[in-house]
């Protein structure tokens, strides 16, 4: 994937910016638009945690707010020895927004990626 080396910045830069005070686990995600529109995301604690939002779905809901609704690709990574997976609330909104052909990446720091559909992610996603 050629976009993966810039994805994979826009990601790393906004894991940086995580507010992870309470686990200081810090997730960056990079989505690309099929207009070519980057959107950013990183996680967003809250000390309640049940109202802490997940770099992709901050990702993904800033791309819907502009208006942006086609995707390419998502990379998303974090400080792990093995690529990041997304939690199931994100599986479910990314089955919502994403198709077959948008590439999810799962990565790490030492760019270590697996690259997955949404339905080998979420295969059983729900759906109306």
């Amino acid at each position: 994937m050629n976009n993966f080396n810039m994805l994979y910045k826009v990601a790393s830069e906004s894991a940086e910016k995580a507010y992870a005070p309470y686990s200081n686990f810090k997730v960056g995600a990079a989505l690309l638009s099929k207009s070519g529109d980057v959107f950013s995301g990183c996680n967003i604690e809250n000390a309640s945690y049940s109202l802490t939002c997940c770099a992709e779905r901050v990702a993904i809901f800033k791309a819907v707010s502009r208006g942006v609704t086609e995707f390419k690709t998502i990379v998303i990574t974090s400080n792990t020895p093995e690529p990041i997976s997304p939690c199931g609330a994100c599986r479910q909104v990314m089955s919502e927004f994403f198709d077959d052909s948008v590439i999810i990446v799962l990565t790490n720091n030492n760019q270590v990626k697996k690259e997955l559909s949404i339905q080998e992610l979420l295969p059983y996603s729900f759906n109306l």
